[in-house]
C-alpha cells in the first residue's frame, strides 16, 4: 500500500451472515455474477438432488427447493406451474425455488410428478 492510501472495509452488509455461492467453471466468477452466463450447467430433471426445506424470512415461512440445474426458461415455466397448483406466490433465485408458506409436502408431491424425484 502507497503512502496515504486508506484501506476501507465494510462488512456492514454481511447482516444475516456468509452466503457461498459456486464458482463458474469457465469464467471463474460466481455463479450468481456470471459473465458468461454458461455456468450452470442444464441437468435432466431425473438427475436433480433437490433439497426441500423451511425458512422464516421477514417473520414469515417460505419453502425453499433447489438446488436446480436449468435454464431460465425452464425454471420460468416450472415456477408458473407450481404456482398455479399451489396457489400462492413465490420465486426462482440463484437455483433455488422459493414459495410462499409451509407447503413441504405439498411441493416435494408436484416436484415428483414433474419428474424430479426418482
Amino acid at each position: 500500500m502507497g503512502r496515504g492510501r486508506k484501506l476501507d472495509l465494510s462488512f456492514d452488509s454481511l447482516k444475516e451472515g456468509w452466503e457461498v455461492d459456486a464458482l463458474c467453471r469457465t469464467c471463474g466468477e460466481n455463479r450468481s455474477e456470471c459473465i458468461c452466463k454458461k455456468g450452470v450447467e442444464t441437468l435432466p430433471p431425473s438427475r436433480h438432488r433437490l433439497v426441500v426445506k423451511t425458512q422464516m424470512r421477514r417473520g414469515k415461512p417460505v419453502t425453499l427447493a433447489g438446488e436446480f440445474f436449468i435454464g431460465d426458461r425452464e425454471a420460468k415455466e416450472l415456477l408458473g406451474r407450481i404456482k398455479k397448483r399451489l396457489g400462492c406466490g413465490g420465486t426462482f433465485k440463484a437455483g433455488w425455488l422459493q414459495v410462499q408458506g409451509k407447503r413441504v409436502e405439498e411441493l416435494q408431491t408436484l416436484l415428483k410428478e414433474e419428474g424430479f424425484y426418482s
